[in-house]
Formats: structure tokens, sequence, C-alpha cells
């Protein structure tokens, strides 16, 4: 499991479908680290999507459902990073969680929708979705800290 020391937020960005928006990028300006956690895009210029994002901090991603283009052949499935400490699971879909992982967070995407939500001692961590909007659901992202004062975690919604 890599592992990072890391001052400040990590931005956590999900489901983008080939759109990055301006509004997402500011947002996530000054993370220290950037996790995408799948449905980048589908075509094979939605790489330059994770190019952009890795030009703003050090980057990881793991494989959604649509990310079918040759480019993305080379991102996991899932990806366990350690930060300051803290152990961050990455999966697109929470449906193919492996529940024995040892981990404090899980961090999904998938559904689009917001979650900040503790089950016990793990952290269930879902950004939403920042691309394209999906039925009523808000277009957000999220932000993560690690450090010696806990694992905590916010939604933002982007103003749109």
């Amino acid at each position: 499991m890599p592992g990072v020391t890391l001052e400040g937020p990590i931005g956590v960005i999900a489901d983008t479908h080939g759109l990055l928006r301006p509004e997402a990028l500011a947002m996530l300006e000054g993370c220290g680290l950037i996790l995408h956690l799948g449905d980048v895009g589908s075509k094979d210029e939605d790489a330059a999507l994770l190019e952009r994002l890795a030009e703003l901090a050090p980057l990881h991603a793991v494989r959604g459902n649509i990310d079918t283009a040759a480019w993305a052949e080379g991102l996991p499935h899932t990806l366990d990073l350690r930060v300051n400490g803290w152990r961050l699971h990455l999966v697109h879909d929470i449906a193919d969680l492996d529940a024995s992982i040892a981990c404090d967070a899980v961090l999904h995407g998938h559904s689009h929708k917001p979650r900040n939500e503790w089950r016990g001692e793990r952290l269930l961590f879902n950004p939403g979705a920042a691309g394209k909007r999906r039925f009523r659901l808000p277009i957000t992202l999220g932000k993560l800290w690690a450090d010696a004062r806990g694992l905590r975690g916010a939604i933002l919604h982007l103003p749109l």
C-alpha cells in the first residue's frame, strides 16, 4: 500500500463522464492530492481530464464502468493508499467492495449520489458526480482531511 505524507486536503472527484468543469478545477486548487473514483469518460480524448487534474496535484485514479477507451486499460479497478497513516480504499462501484479489506475509508463513486457517512469505524465517502447532471442529482465533488485530528470529509456543491 503506497504511503503519502500530506498537508492540506485531498480532492476527491468522480463520474466526470468526459466533462471537467472549470468550477471543479477551481475547487480542487490547493489540494495536496487528487483522487478520481472512476467514470472519467469513454472517449479517447477523455484521458486529457486526468492529465489536467494531475497538473493541480499528484493524482490517483481507479477505473469505472464507462472507462472503456484504450487509455483506461492502465487504470486499476481498486487502489489502496495510506495517507498520513490513514488507510483509504478506492473503488468505483461500492457493490464491488470486498468487505474484508482493512481500511479506514472506502472512497467510491458510480451512484452520482454524494455520501459522507460513518459505518462503525469506517468512513463511506462518495463525492457525487462532477460531470454531466444525471436526473436531479447535484453536481458535487469532495474533500477529505486525513491527519492527526482525524479523518473527515466534506461534500462541495459546484457553483452552477
